[in-house]
């Protein structure tokens, strides 16, 4: 097995390894190739130091480490460390929840 690289987001922003794909419909319909959508939720693998606010203070992000969040389909990043699974990086306030497991 191969391991993730050692990767540190800068500021506000978090490293998310995506939970796999919906593949059922609200419905309860299962979906299949083009018509699955991507998951929304993730678990958070890594941290920033936090938002600079414009008076030049730091305030700590509300995430942590395992944390499992759902975030918009906004986000800045992806990228593929190890083929087939996918990471994010976004930023705090593009994750809307956290999830208690």
């Amino acid at each position: 097995m191969k391991s993730i690289p050692k990767i540190t987001p800068l500021h506000d922003r978090v490293l998310i390894k995506r939970i796999d794909k919906d593949t059922e419909s609200a419905g309860g319909i299962i979906l299949t190739g083009s018509m699955t959508k991507d998951s929304t939720r993730g678990t958070v693998l890594a941290v920033g130091s936090g938002l600079v606010l414009e008076n030049g203070e730091q305030r700590p992000l509300d995430l942590k480490v395992g944390d499992v969040v759902i975030f918009t389909l906004s986000f800045e990043l992806k990228i593929e460390l190890i083929k087939g699974d996918e990471y994010l990086i976004m930023r705090e306030k593009d994750i809307v929840a956290t999830i208690e497991v």
